[in-house]
C-alpha cells in the first residue's frame, strides 16, 4: 500500500520502532527463521499463564524490525477459506469483505515465482489462482526432502481423510519467499525500488507511546502521534498528520497502543489510570490465537545431518540448499471433524463454514535443516478455528510497558475436543500402509498417551501458540463503523 500512496503525491513518514530488516543474515536466510526468536528482532513478549496449559506462560514472538512480523514469522502463505470471507461480509453487512471481493486485492499482492531450485512445478501448484506481478513473493519448496513423496503418496492412503489437493495451499507449501529470500513487508513495500521515493520518510527506532486527538466525543480526530527515539530517551515528541494516521502495529500492538491513548472499555481505562477519550470496548478483547501440539515418532530411516557451515554458504553464495526453505515444513495438510461427530450435539461448530477447516497438519521436514540425525518424525497439529477468546490488556498506565497478553487457549471446551479429533485424525494418517516399515511408534510424552485422559495430559503439557493472533480490533458492525470513522488500523 505505501507505494501506492507515495506514488499518488501523498508525503508519506513511516515510524518503525526496531530496527532495518536490511543485512540480516538471519531473516534473509529462510531456514534460519528459528534464530529470531528472542533476538534483538523480537519485542520477547510473553502470555499471562494460561489455565489450560498447566499455568504455563509461552513466549509470543512479534517483530521488532521494519516489516513487522512479516520479517521473522514461518513465511507460510495461507489465504484461508472462502467462507471465512463471507463471515466477515455478513458481520459487517459489507459485501467488501466477501471473498469474491476480496480475492483479486489478494491477487494483486501476489508474485509468484518459479522455486529457487528450478524444478518442474507442474502437479504441485494451480497458476489459475495466483497472480506473478505483484510485489510480495510467492513459491513452492526449492529444496526436497526425504518424505516429500512420501507425504504426498500418503495422501492416497488415508480414506479420503486427508486428500490430495493442488491449491489452496493442502499439498506443497505455498511461502512468502523469492530467489531463496524472505519476502517480507519491508522487501516488497519499502525495499530499495522504493525506500529512496522523494515522497517517503521512514525513521528506525522509534517507539509510540499515544495517538492523540483534538476535539471531544463525536468530534474526536486522531491524528498526531507521540513518540519516542530509542527505548535510553526519555524525550517524548509528537508529529501530526495533515490527512491522516494509519496504525499498522499488528493484533498485540495496536490494541496496547489505543489503550494507552484512552480508546477502549471507559471503566476498564479509568481503573487503571487513563483518561477514556472514545469508549470502544471491543478494543484489545476477542483475541484468537492457534494453538498447537507436536506428536512426534521414531522413524526406520537414516539421514546424514546437514553441515551448517557449508548450508549457510550455500545460501548466501548461490540462494539454494536447505535453508532457503522455511525451517518447518514442505507440505501441509487441513482437515474437518465431520459434522456428524457427537462433539456438535450441545455446541455450534466454530468453523465459518464447511469449506473451512478445523485443524491443520504441518508435515515436519525431515530432518530439519540443520538438525541431528536423530530418526525422530514431527507433525504440527495446529487448531485453526477455535472458539476462544482472549484479550490484550494493559499492565499499567506507562505506555512503554508490555502488554499483558491472554489467549486463553482451550478456554472453550470445544477446542479441547477438535485438538483431541485432530490428534486421532494425525495417527491415522500415519497409520496408513504409506509409513509401514517407515513409522515405528511414537516418541517422548506422546507415547505415553494410552487413553482420554492422557491424551488431554499431553495437550496440557506440551500445546505451545501458533503466533496467529487476530481480532484485538474487531468488525463488529457497531464497533466496526464507530472506530474506522475515527482511527484507520491495518
Amino acid at each position: 500500500m505505501l507505494p501506492r500512496v507515495a506514488y499518488l503525491e501523498f508525503i508519506v513518514l513511516v515510524l518503525e520502532a526496531g530496527p532495518s530488516n536490511e543485512g540480516i543474515v538471519d531473516i534473509d536466510a529462510p531456514g534460519l527463521a528459528y534464530n529470531l526468536q528472542k533476538s534483538p528482532f523480537d519485542w520477547n513478549f510473553t502470555t499471562v499463564p494460561q489455565a489450560a496449559l498447566n499455568n504455563r506462560s509461552l513466549a509470543y514472538t512479534r517483530g521488532h524490525v521494519l516489516g513487522g512480523s512479516s520479517s521473522i514469522n514461518g513465511m507460510f502463505y495461507t489465504r484461508g477459506s472462502s467462507d471465512d470471507y463471507n463471515r466477515w461480509a455478513t458481520i459487517t453487512r459489507d459485501k467488501g469483505w466477501s471473498w469474491n471481493e476480496i480475492f483479486p486485492f489478494i491477487l494483486r499482492n501476489e508474485h509468484f515465482t518459479s522455486p529457487a531450485d528450478g524444478h518442474s512445478t507442474a502437479g504441485q501448484f494451480d497458476p489459475a489462482f495466483h497472480n506473478f506481478t505483484g510485489n510480495t513473493f510467492v513459491t513452492l519448496p526449492g529444496y526436497s526432502e526425504l518424505l516429500d513423496e512420501t507425504y504426498i503418496q500418503a495422501t492416497n492412503n488415508a480414506s479420503g481423510e486427508v486428500p490430495f489437493n493442488l491449491d489452496t495451499n493442502s499439498g506443497w507449501l505455498q511461502t512468502t519467499i523469492g530467489n531463496g529470500t524472505r519476502s517480507s513487508a519491508a522487501s516488497s513495500y519499502l525495499g530499495p525500488q522504493f525506500i529512496n521515493h522523494p515522497n517517503l520518510d521512514v525513521v528506525l527506532n522509534t517507539q509510540i507511546s499515544h495517538v492523540l486527538t483534538s476535539g471531544n466525543g463525536s468530534k474526536v480526530d486522531f491524528r498526531t502521534v507521540e513518540f519516542r527515539s530509542g527505548t535510553n530517551d526519555s524525550t517524548l515528541r509528537t508529529v501530526t498528520a495533515h490527512k491522516e494516521l494509519i496504525l499498522s502495529l499488528g493484533s498485540i500492538g495496536t490494541p496496547h497502543i489505543l489503550l494507552n491513548s484512552g480508546v477502549g472499555d471507559e471503566t476498564e481505562l479509568k481503573e487503571i489510570g487513563i483518561k477514556p477519550i472514545l469508549h470502544l470496548p471491543g478494543i484489545g478483547k476477542n483475541l484468537l490465537d492457534q494453538p498447537y501440539v507436536y506428536p512426534n515418532w521414531f522413524v526406520n530411516l537414516t539421514v546424514m545431518p546437514v553441515n551448517a557451515t557449508e548450508a549457510l554458504n550455500q545460501c548466501l553464495e548461490t540462494r539454494t540448499g536447505p535453508l532457503i526453505n522455511t525451517p518447518l515444513a514442505n507440505q501441509v495438510a487441513w482437515g474437518r471433524v465431520p459434522e456428524t461427530s457427537s462433539i456438535f450435539q450441545n455446541v455450534s461448530d466454530p468453523a465459518a463454514g464447511p469449506h473451512t477447516p478445523h485443524f491443520e497438519f504441518v508435515l515436519q521436514r525431515y530432518p530439519e535443516a540443520l538438525s541431528s540425525s536423530e530418526s525422530t518424525l514431527l507433525m504440527g497439529v495446529v487448531l485453526v478455528t477455535p472458539a476462544s477468546r482472549g484479550s490484550v490488556s494493559l499492565k499499567s498506565n506507562n505506555p512503554f510497558d508490555v502488554p499483558l497478553i491472554d489467549p486463553a487457549y482451550f478456554k472453550d471446551d470445544i477446542d479441547l475436543l477438535i485438538m483431541k479429533e485432530a490428534i486421532a485424525s494425525a495417527v491415522r494418517f500415519f497409520t496408513g500402509p504409506t509409513w509401514k516399515d517407515i513409522i515405528l511408534g511414537p516418541q517422548g510424552g506422546f507415547a505415553n498417551v494410552m487413553d482420554d485422559l492422557s491424551l488431554i495430559q499431553f495437550i496440557c503439557e506440551n500445546a505451545d501458540t501458533g503466533l496467529h493472533a487476530v481480532g484485538t480490533a474487531a468488525i463488529i458492525r457497531k464497533i466496526f463503523i464507530s472506530l474506522i470513522s475515527k482511527i484507520r488500523t491495518f
